[in-house]
């Protein structure tokens, strides 16, 4: 027996395992994390979830690419519904964000623009320095105008293309409320 053609055998099957389970995890910023499926107009999102206060103020920030389908719902626990303001901290692309109060009706709707980069000498710190108080005074406020439960970020231009209007119903996953912390 010739142990030298194990390998051979071995490698192509792992290459094809590898393909596999790269293209059901997406091969994409979405691999292993919290993702819901979202239709909004005639269009199917999958979208990340930010439930935690965490992943909620990191948001996209620092992202280069959002996929046409992808993109990020802020889930918002009840005791947390308010007006809310989002500002394009640390991200280096365009952002199109939708506000949605707690029955996914849409309230507002922004292009957000990528804002210029910190600037060290002018006290901006660094993304590490996320409260910079320097910094994120410059930065432009996108209003959702009444209080939001949910808000989507989208690739930029998306909103153009959705046909969606202020009042039209968003439907999302009841059970995500229940899951925001």
């Amino acid at each position: 027996m010739n142990h030298n053609l194990a390998p051979n055998f071995a490698m192509p099957a792992l290459v094809v395992a590898a393909a596999v389970c790269c293209v059901l995890a997406g091969c994409d910023d979405r691999s292993g994390a919290d993702v819901t499926k979202v239709t909004i107009g005639n269009k199917t999102f999958f979208l990340e979830t930010a439930l935690t206060v965490e992943s909620r103020f990191r948001g996209l920030s620092e992202r280069t690419f959002i996929e046409p389908d992808g993109g990020l719902l802020f889930v918002f626990p009840d005791n947390q519904v308010q007006v809310q303001g989002f500002v394009m901290r640390d991200c280096p692309i365009g952002i199109d964000i939708i506000y949605l109060d707690s029955a996914g009706r849409i309230l507002a709707m922004h292009e957000m623009k990528a804002e210029p980069p910190r600037d060290p000498a002018k006290g901006e710190g660094t993304p590490k320095d996320a409260l910079n108080p320097v910094y994120n005074s410059r930065l432009k406020q996108y209003s959702s105008r009444y209080p939001s439960q949910y808000v989507i970020e989208l690739a930029e231009g998306t909103i153009k293309k959705l046909n969606v209007k202020e009042g039209d119903l968003v439907q999302l996953d009841a059970s995500l409320r229940k899951r925001a912390r």
